[in-house]
């Protein structure tokens, strides 16, 4: 199975699991995913994620555990929002001085740049620009 936005992908299927109240859900694995994994976790809005053998040999997943906070009946997921900001049709690239602030410093904006996927804030300090892959908030 083929996808034209693999990334998209991804951010759909964890909104999908969020709005549905699923504790984790599996995709299929590539190394930028993992990246934006990593930052998610790191920036605490997943709880974590493994990469493990799928049902081909050849074949990886990625798995992601959703963080939720909260009791049971009024038990609510930390991510409350994801959006894709470039896709392959149109790529959308920023300057060192212009990476976006999501909610005032509350959300993250997740970068591909030559020193490699990070988020805004790092981005700022090490003083590279990007792509903006997605924001998270």
């Amino acid at each position: 199975m083929s996808f034209t936005d693999p990334i998209a992908d991804m951010l759909t299927r964890i909104r999908n699991a969020v709005m549905a109240g699923h504790a984790q859900v599996a995709m299929p694995n590539s190394k930028i995913k993992v990246e934006i994994a990593r930052i998610l976790k790191d920036e605490g809005f997943l709880e974590g994620f493994e990469v493990v053998d799928g049902e081909r040999e050849s074949q990886k997943v990625l798995r992601v555990k959703i963080k939720y906070v909260g009791e049971r009946r009024q038990r609510r997921a930390v991510i409350s929002g994801l959006e894709r900001v470039s896709s392959p049709g149109r790529r959308i690239y920023t300057k060192k001085t212009d990476i976006p602030w999501v909610l005032s410093g509350i959300g993250v904006a997740i970068l591909s740049t030559p020193k490699g996927v990070m988020t805004g804030a790092r981005a700022r300090q090490l003083g590279v620009g990007g792509e903006i892959i997605c924001k998270v908030w």
